[in-house]
Formats: C-alpha cells, structure tokens, sequence
C-alpha cells in the first residue's frame, strides 16, 4: 500500500512542476486523493459489496470532484491532473503511467451490459475536456488533444484530434497530395476531405489567397515582358531617327 503511495507521488512529480513537496501532494491533489480511494472501492467492488462500494466512491466524488464507478480498473502511476469533472465509467480500463487532465470523461454508448467503456493503454496522455467513449482501445503512448471526441480506435503512438476525433499520422499522406495539387500552403493540414465546415471556410480562404498570389505573380512577369518590349521598341525609333543620340545614351 505504502508502495504504491509513494509511486503515485513519485509519478506527480515528475508530471506536475507545481508540484513542490510530498506533503502538498498528499493533502492538495484531488486527483491524487480519488485514485487512492477508489482503490479502496475497488476492493469493496470486487468482494461483492457492490452498494457499499459505490457509496464510497459517491463520497470521493463528493470531496474531490472525480467520479471513479468502483468497477473501473485503473493501472500503477496513473496521474489525474486537476481532476475537475473526471468521469470514469465502469468497465473502463486504465494502463499504467496514463495521464488525463480534467473534464475527461471514459464513458459509453449503450445501456447494454458487459463491456461498454474505452481501454486505455500504458503511457496514454488525455488532454483536457476529451472525451472517449464506447468500447474502443487506445494503444500504448498514444495521446488524445483537449475536448477531442473520440469514437475509433487509436492506434499506439498516434494522436487524435478534433471532433469526432481524427488520426494525424494516417492525415500526412492526404495532405501531401492536397498540397501537391494546389499551389499555396494549406493551413493546418487541411484537406478537401474534412467535414468541419469552419476548416472548409479556412481551407477555401486559403486556396483563394494562393489563386490570388500566383495570378499577381503571372502579372508581374507580363509587365516586365510589357516593359522590356517598350524600352525595345523606344531604343529602335531613336537609333533610326537620331544616331547621335543613342551614342550618347551608350556612353552614359
């Protein structure tokens, strides 16, 4: 028990800078204090005392804001930053080392009964205001962006942004060709499949910006041929009517 106190201390430290004593830790961290009595529900849960258990946690959401269902089960040196508004549900599972920050919800999508709620695994980072819901596995490492709306599976390694919530790794080939096709820079990766109609207005800003860009340039190029033909032309009416002059001219 004591073990597993110090790690999640141990684990606060290394995740929070403001952190600067143990002692403000074990009596200042509310994410801290749920997970330490949802242990403890946890165990109530498991033994069959189910009305029990759920009480306990009740009070834990009462004093800490976090609500951890008993059922759920949540890994070593798991960090709740903040902890305001964390709802785990219960079937929902928790890997070792994840991080959420506060307003993250792990619920589900159906009132049926057996598993409901997302896997987390090892080392999952979940930004603030995400949600991720259904039975769904987040794999090791990967990393959720604050008030993402995820529904899939993410992939270990990857982020998911947005919402509903998009893979950025499996994006860059999209992009490329997007950007291939189009002069111009395509601002923040985007592409003409999005459905976010705010990037769409952007997106289409954007390609007016660059149609708008290479046509100044394609005038710029005509004046200067312009240009260039009139000096021709201008120096050739000179020399037939007035040599001595164009000598001059040569020799300024």
């Amino acid at each position: 028990m004591f073990s597993r106190i110090r790690e999640d201390v141990a684990s606060v430290f290394d995740r929070d800078p403001a952190a600067r004593s143990a002692l403000e830790v074990l009596t200042c961290y509310p994410g801290f204090h749920a997970l330490l009595i949802h242990r403890f529900s946890h165990r109530l849960w498991g033994g069959g005392l189910h009305w029990l258990a759920r009480f306990v946690s009740h009070l834990a959401r009462w004093l800490t804001g976090v609500e951890i269902h008993p059922g759920a089960t949540i890994g070593r040196r798991v960090f709740i930053d903040h902890g305001m508004g964390v709802v785990i549900g219960e079937t929902a599972e928790i890997g070792d080392d994840c991080t959420l920050y506060h307003g993250v919800t792990l619920g589900g999508t159906s009132w049926n009964k057996g598993k409901r709620h997302p896997t987390l695994g090892r080392g999952v980072i979940v930004g603030a205001g995400a949600k991720i819901l259904g039975p769904i596995a987040v794999g090791d490492g990967a990393k959720v962006g604050s008030n993402a709306v995820v529904v899939k599976d993410v992939p270990p390694g990857a982020t998911a942004v947005g919402i509903p919530a998009k893979i950025m790794e499996d994006r860059q080939e999209q992009v490329r060709e997007a950007q291939a096709a189009r002069p111009g820079f395509s601002a923040y990766g985007l592409t003409s499949r999005e459905d976010d109609p705010v990037a769409q207005a952007i997106r289409g800003l954007t390609e007016h910006t660059a149609e708008l860009e290479q046509r100044l340039a394609e005038l710029a190029v005509q004046l200067e041929r312009l240009q260039s033909a009139d000096a021709e032309a201008e120096r050739a009416v000179v020399e037939r009517f007035d040599p001595t002059r164009v000598r001059k001219i040569a020799e300024k």
